[in-house]
């Protein structure tokens, strides 16, 4: 397991690290020792022996500056070009003990080989005139490194336009805008380096297939149905697909019993559709729907007052863990989040941007610009697991925090939210806590959405493959 830090914990651990006594010179010799080695080994790979460090001129810059003298000194050909005529201090040391070419205008030689050293994690603008020419030239087609962040990338993975798309990142620890938003389509490979300063308390937690396989323990052989939970999927009503996805995805989750309680008139198309689950008709809420472990509501209900009614009886009588997705919370928005204040249960929410938007009140391009600020802000508020689905996923309960990186562009597209509230239903069901199910859920649903699109492609899978 991993932690990520955002952009303003990583500045604010670099300061407080040089006000307990280390040096600004002595962080950027040792991040340039480090992306020397990296670009050495990536060099290696690639066949590539000579290398365009493209530097700015504040510290980032001074990085690639270290990196390119030791390259030089392995007898590597190596270049650095930095047009800025303002340098940080250290830049500015950097650069002077740098020994080999150095170019003020872009070259007209073509390198196999291109380290991105423009820009670090103060970027707060889009790139324009001579360094919009510099980020267009590192696109133009050469391996490029990018060191610590793709020159362009700012607060909360956003990009400003142009931005760097590199073929690797050489960071030094992971930032979380590596993995949010456009990070993740800009950064390519990363490789993460520590340069041992202390970090502050918080982050997000990032988990990896070892970290999740513990949440899908071996069975023991004297067991049965029973020692595995109940999740029921209330759902239907509206469009019986989302319903049927949502309870075949649950029965590939462990849980020992699904059910399938279906609104109004999809009912009869329901009728030994997945036999493997149990169907009922849903007219009320009773005692064996209560008895659940999970629930998991508002797939392809639609939106109504009967639903919020229904909604408001589940989140006072239930004990259960409630999982709310699709239409349970836009009947939310419309009708009100009051309810939840209510709850004597359980409670995940499971948002795309535009529903947290219903939600919040907020815009979508605001809660894109911090995720894990907005889903931990809601969380706090209201007391229930936050699940922001995009195309990294953040998990917030309270101050605790986690990015999912699994995924795949195949799961753009309709049923992959169904096919996720159902195993998390179905996971949580089995006795997960809503944050751990949660994690478990998104992080199997990215690597399923991985195996498909690897089979099939990225626009051939629908929701049923990734099943």
């Amino acid at each position: 397991m991993k932690r990520a830090y955002s952009f303003e914990e990583i500045r604010k651990a670099e300061a407080n690290a040089v006000e307990n006594g280390a040096s600004v010179w002595e962080l950027m010799q040792a991040a340039g020792k480090f992306l020397a080695e990296d670009v050495e080994r990536a060099m290696r790979r690639e066949g590539a022996d000579d290398c365009l460090f493209v530097c700015g001129g504040g510290n980032n810059g001074g990085d690639g500056f270290v990196a390119a003298e030791i390259l030089r000194g392995l007898g590597y050909e190596i270049a650095v070009l930095c047009m800025s005529e303002e340098l940080s201090p250290a830049c500015r040391r950097a650069k002077e003990g740098y020994r080999g070419e150095l170019f003020g205008a872009i070259p007209r030689r073509r390198y196999a080989f291109m380290v991105d050293c423009l820009f670090g994690t103060g970027l707060n603008r889009p790139v324009e005139g001579k360094e919009k020419l510099l980020v267009e030239l590192l696109n133009g087609g050469s391996y490029v490194v990018s060191c610590d962040v793709p020159s362009g990338l700012s607060a909360g993975g956003l990009a400003f336009d142009p931005a760097v798309r590199a073929d690797e990142t050489v960071t030094m620890g992971l930032k979380q805008e590596l993995l949010l938003a456009d990070g993740a389509d800009l950064a390519g490979e990363i490789t993460i380096e520590d340069l041992e300063i202390p970090m502050p308390h918080g982050g997000a937690l990032v988990y990896e297939d070892e970290d999740v396989a513990q949440f899908f323990p071996k069975r023991r052989s004297h067991t049965n149905k029973g020692d595995y939970g109940v999740a029921s999927i209330m759902a239907g009503g509206t469009f019986g697909g989302a319903a049927f996805l949502a309870t075949e995805a649950c029965l590939k989750s462990g849980a020992g019993y699904t059910k399938l309680l279906v609104i109004g008139k999809v009912f009869p198309y329901a009728i030994g559709k997945i036999p493997a689950a149990v169907l009922r008709e849903f007219t009320a809420i009773d005692g064996d729907m209560l008895a659940s472990d999970c629930i998991a509501i508002g797939m392809g209900t639609g939106v109504s007052e009967r639903l919020y009614v229904h909604i408001e009886e589940l989140l006072t009588a239930y004990t259960g863990t409630l999982v709310l997705d699709a239409d349970a919370l836009n009947t939310l928005a419309i009708y009100g989040l009051d309810v939840l204040n209510k709850r004597s249960c359980r409670v995940i929410v499971t948002p795309h941007p535009k529903e947290f938007s219903r939600l919040t009140g907020r815009s979508v391009e605001e809660i894109l610009r911090d995720p894990i600020a907005a889903a931990r802000a809601f969380s706090e508020k209201y007391g229930v697991t936050v699940v922001l689905k995009n195309n990294r996923t953040v998990i917030a309960e309270g101050e605790r925090v986690a990015i999912n990186f699994t995924g795949s562009p195949a799961l753009a597209k309709g049923g992959s939210g169904d096919v996720l509230a159902g195993f998390l239903a179905g996971t949580a069901a089995r006795g997960l806590s809503p944050f751990e199910a949660s994690v478990a859920a998104c992080y199997i649903l990215g690597r399923a959405g991985e195996i498909a699109a690897h089979e099939l492609g990225e626009y051939a899978p629908d929701a049923t493959d990734v099943i």
